[in-house]
């Protein structure tokens, strides 16, 4: 097993995330989660009403550009407390650990309303909500590109959409989650919230909504009023929604490459990366080992990566499994494999995919939708996507797919972006802001 490991650990070092860029803090115990968010449902009878968030605590001239970041607890009974991965990888750190009041795992009806210079000022009619992907935040995200040492390119800029949109007029905003991998579910929930303290705040009927990769699924989710019961519906207030790199029509990522993932995140074969595993049980140096928390689907009562699991669809049909890779077959199909074990993607996908759903819902024709994607796979410390056109993590075909869009205002493919370069080159910039500006 040692060759294979030392095999396989050459394209694990290539990978250091899924959807973002990796930040890893101090290790916490993993404990088995104690309740499984509700399913999702599209209907809104005997529903209970969301309750208004409360404002817990405000940082005054936190920099990045920001004028302010908020803390606000959503108390809505049947928000999960959802549970984190081992070894502290998936914990809050740096700003964000000070600004969820220095609790590394904080309870995930709580979530960041950052503020950004000019919100207050700017003469735009419409203000801008800002929503991040998977295991990232607001601040790297949006106005830092190059907090964690990987924005995508060899040299990082030192603003980010948040600054170029403000200096263009717009009153711009950004939501920050508890849990950086979490259940769309309740992140669309933080979605609403954010919108509805924006409108509220500045007196404005509708925000327009900008959604980054994971993100995409969660501002979706609250446009289309796929919810559990306890939900915030939908209110008629997004005017615009733009995603960029989102997985409209959803990714097997992490099933098609599920040896090298598993390698960069299995503890007991060195992996530490904040990412889920396709596996169930691996063998590492010798020995057979299960790892539950890091699988995506749940397991013995834990369930660490239910936002990942949202994310899945199938795309071997399209462009085939790399069958270079140790256990490929077992991986994705499911089964017992030379070194790996596990359930493959069906069921993940029967166990939670939101991909079906948000495409039956539909994105409701009033909010007109615009999708960016890139097209260069050439992502720096990750494993890119190369079984088809990509931005390193999600296809091309993915990003550009509008099933289920009541109105697509418009569509572009950037070639030469890759997945995070989308939230800050110059022409990403560009284009987000003409088509938040363009006419009705």
């Amino acid at each position: 097993m040692k060759t294979a490991v030392r095999r396989g650990r050459a394209a694990a070092v290539l990978l250091s995330l899924v959807l973002s860029t990796l930040l890893l803090a101090t290790p916490a115990p993993a404990t088995p989660a104690p309740a499984t968010p509700a399913p999702a449902t599209t209907t809104t009878a005997v529903t209970m009403a969301a309750a208004a968030p409360t404002l817990e605590a405000t940082y005054p001239a936190p920099g990045n550009g920001w004028a302010k970041v908020e803390r606000y607890l959503d108390p809505t009974p049947g928000i999960p407390a959802e549970q984190y991965p081992p070894g502290g990888r998936g914990d809050q750190d740096g700003a964000r650990l000070t600004y969820f009041g220095g609790v590394r795992q904080p309870f995930s009806g709580r979530f960041l309303l950052y503020s950004a210079a000019g919100w207050d000022t700017g003469p735009r009619p419409t203000p801008v909500l800002l929503v991040h992907g998977a295991n990232d935040n607001a601040d790297r995200a949006w106005a830092a590109p190059g907090e964690s040492g990987n924005c995508g390119a060899a040299a990082c800029p030192a603003t980010g959409l948040a600054q170029y949109l403000a200096a263009s007029g717009h009153r711009v905003f950004a939501v920050g989650f508890a849990h950086k991998q979490g259940d769309n579910l309740v992140q669309a929930q933080a979605v609403g919230d954010a919108v509805a303290l924006i409108r509220a705040r500045l007196g404005v009927p509708q925000v327009d909504v900008v959604a980054w990769s994971k993100g995409e699924v969660a501002a979706r989710a609250y446009v289309s009023s796929v919810r559990p019961s306890w939900g915030r519906a939908y209110a008629g207030d997004v005017r615009r929604l733009v995603t960029l790199g989102g997985p409209n029509g959803g990714l097997d990522y992490v099933y098609a490459h599920g040896w090298a993932f598993s390698l960069a995140t299995w503890p007991a074969c060195g992996g530490t990366a904040n990412a889920p595993s396709p596996h169930l049980y691996m063998t590492c140096y010798g020995t057979y080992t299960a790892q539950p928390c890091l699988g995506v689907l749940p397991t013995g009562g834990y369930d660490c990566y239910p936002g990942q699991r949202q994310l899945l669809a199938r795309w071997d049909g399209r462009y085939g499994v790399d069958s270079t890779a140790q256990d490929w077959w077992t991986t994705y199909f499911g089964g017992q494999g030379f070194y790996t074990s596990g359930q493959g993607i069906q069921a993940a996908i029967d166990a939670g995919s939101l991909i079906g759903p948000l495409q039956r819902a539909g994105v409701p024709a009033a909010v007109r939708t615009y999708l960016l994607a890139g097209g260069s796979a050439d992502l720096p410390g990750v494993l890119n996507e190369n079984r088809g056109p990509s931005d390193g993590i999600v296809f091309t075909a993915s990003a550009l797919d509008t099933t289920g869009i009541g109105t697509v205002g418009g569509t572009r493919l950037l070639a030469g972006l890759n997945h995070l370069e989308l939230a800050w080159a110059p022409e990403a910039q560009a284009q987000v802001a003409a088509w938040l500006d363009a006419p009705a």
